[in-house]
């Protein structure tokens, strides 16, 4: 890679956004890269948003992505893709978990409300988003917590790191027992597109 990649991962909390962005930063230095990442809590374990900035590339200055610059947004929640949707632009790809969970933030928020068709409101303003049943393709392997490993496989097929690389870092993090539903959550991931 010669040029500074910017991946934008954001969802709710409790998702495992940061762990997500924890692995996606670890591959990039296994990889060789220089990696840098920001992340924002806000009220995470509330089930508040929750964002994290990460950028790698043969040097990184600054861990954020300024608006319009990001290469990928991963969302890990539908609306979520929405409301971070401005960071793209016309060459980014957006791939959003196909999961509506209300964030607090649009509670609380007024004048916030949740559209009827998360994917149908990023087509009306010009953006497209892959559609991943992360949560469904991880109910069929019988844990809902491997969604985030399958949207880090979805993920996986946009960069260009080798795979190995994703799944040894991958079973360094997650419990012995669960490696090898990871490795399969991650391989339905890859395929999910």
């Amino acid at each position: 890679m010669t040029k500074v990649t910017n991946v934008l991962i954001v969802g709710v909390g409790g998702q495992g956004v940061i762990l997500a962005s924890e692995i996606l930063t670890e591959v990039a230095t296994k990889f060789g890269m220089d990696a840098k990442k920001s992340e924002v809590h806000g009220m995470a374990q509330r089930g508040g948003a929750v964002s994290s900035h990460v950028r790698f590339g043969p040097k990184v200055f600054s861990p954020l992505i300024a608006v319009g610059d990001a290469d990928i947004l991963l969302a890990f929640e539908a609306l979520e893709a929405v409301r971070w949707a401005h960071y793209t632009n016309k060459d980014s790809k957006i791939l959003a978990n196909d999961l509506r969970l209300i964030p607090t933030t649009a509670f609380l928020s007024k004048g916030t409300t949740y559209p009827d068709d998360p994917f149908a409101e990023l087509e009306k303003s010009g953006y497209h988003a892959d559609k991943i049943p992360a949560d469904q393709i991880a109910k069929d392997l019988g844990n809902v917590r491997l969604a985030n490993t399958i949207l880090l496989g979805a993920l996986s097929k946009h960069l260009d790191v080798p795979e190995e690389i994703w799944l040894k870092t991958i079973e360094a993090r997650v419990p012995k027992k669960t490696i090898e539903l990871n490795r399969e959550a991650f391989q339905r991931g890859r395929g999910a597109l």
